[in-house]
Order: C-alpha cells, then sequence, then structure tokens
C-alpha cells in the first residue's frame, strides 16, 4: 500500500460516535489515573502507531492542532494520514507540540524539551502519546494523588530506567509539566502531572 492510499485509509467508521466513545475514555483515563482503558472502535493507523494512539489523534487533534511525532513516525506516511482525517499539521519543534506521539522503543529524553505551559497558563503544555511494549508485565509502580483512592499500582513495561527520575522532576513544575499517555495496541492509561509514582520493586 503506497503512502497516498495508507492516508486515505484507516480512520473512525463512524467519526462523531467514535470520536464520543474514545473522548469518554480519555477522561475517565484522566480522571482515574493508572486506570487500563480499551478504545473499542477499531482504526488502522500507519504503522509504526498503534490502534489507541490513533484513536486518540483522531479524537483530539484538529486543523489547529500542531503535533510533533518521533523519528520513525515523522518518516511515515503518519504526516499526511493526520493531515487527511484530522487537519492536524506537524511541527519540527517539541515545544511547539500540543501534542506529541512517540513510537514504541524510543527512548523518553527530558519532559523539559517539550512545552510545559506557564504559572498562568499550565494548560500550554504538550501532552505526551507514547507507546511502550505493553501495559502490564513490567515493573509495578505505585501511583497515588488526586482521582486515586489510597494507592493504586501499574506495571507498564518497555520504561526506561531513568522513567522515575524524569517524572519526579516534571511532577515538581506544578502546575507546570507535561501529562502523559501510555499505550500498547488498542489499550491505554494516563498519568496527569498530579501523580506521585514510586517505585514498589526493582
Amino acid at each position: 500500500m503506497n503512502i497516498k492510499t495508507e492516508a486515505l485509509t484507516g480512520g473512525f467508521g463512524q467519526p462523531v460516535f467514535h470520536a464520543q466513545s474514545v473522548f469518554k475514555a480519555m477522561m475517565d483515563g484522566m480522571a482515574r489515573p493508572g486506570t487500563i482503558q480499551t478504545i473499542a472502535p477499531e482504526v488502522a493507523p500507519p504503522a509504526p502507531l498503534g490502534m489507541a494512539a490513533a484513536a486518540i489523534a483522531l479524537t483530539l487533534c484538529d486543523h489547529e492542532t500542531p503535533v510533533w511525532l518521533s523519528s520513525r513516525l515523522a518518516k511515515s506516511s503518519m504526516v499526511d494520514w493526520l493531515a487527511f482525517h484530522t487537519g492536524a499539521y506537524v511541527v519540527p519543534e517539541r515545544t511547539e507540540a500540543r501534542f506529541a506521539f512517540i513510537e514504541h522503543g524510543v527512548a523518553l529524553s527530558s519532559f523539559g524539551l517539550f512545552a510545559l505551559g506557564t504559572q498562568e497558563y499550565p494548560d500550554r503544555s504538550t501532552t505526551l502519546i507514547v507507546e511502550l511494549a505493553g501495559l502490564e508485565g513490567g515493573s509495578r509502580l505505585a501511583l497515588t494523588g488526586p482521582g486515586i483512592q489510597g494507592v493504586s499500582e501499574i506495571a507498564p513495561a518497555g520504561l526506561p530506567q531513568a522513567f522515575l527520575r524524569l517524572w519526579t522532576e516534571n511532577r515538581a513544575l506544578f502546575p507546570r509539566g507535561i501529562d502523559l499517555v501510555m499505550t500498547a495496541g488498542s489499550r491505554f492509561l494516563c498519568l496527569p502531572r498530579t501523580t506521585k509514582i514510586i517505585a514498589t520493586e526493582m
């Protein structure tokens, strides 16, 4: 399948209803950090983008949305796919992006490379959507904070060793900072910047 054909296919079959479904799941995921959500509508994005990440892009991006893509995504037909289905445009600088999509296997560097918002407008920050090997089977992490009763645990697979340090630095910037969405296939979980994360095992 050539790039042009890939760009024209694979979106929501029923855009309004499917976007509403994904938006509801996103709001639930942000309200209850660490809970695994499953995307119901089937989408077929260009590789290497996963289904959940693609559905989030279709739901949250529009013609006014600057998007940053990691290297393989930027070289794929993802750029044309995003433009056709959402109108969103790709920017070269991380700090310009409202959303950033990072494919599986890319090492996470400092979150400070992205837009962190300001004290007056903390919402003017980048939301990172990161594809992982899986949302289970990794080292266990304990979550506390708003939206979490007591302590919740997640065990995403494929996080870099520096993740906890990066997240602690990000959380210290509150109310500034990035929000993070981890995806794997058709599933995702949300980690808003208010969430405190500690390791429960090494």
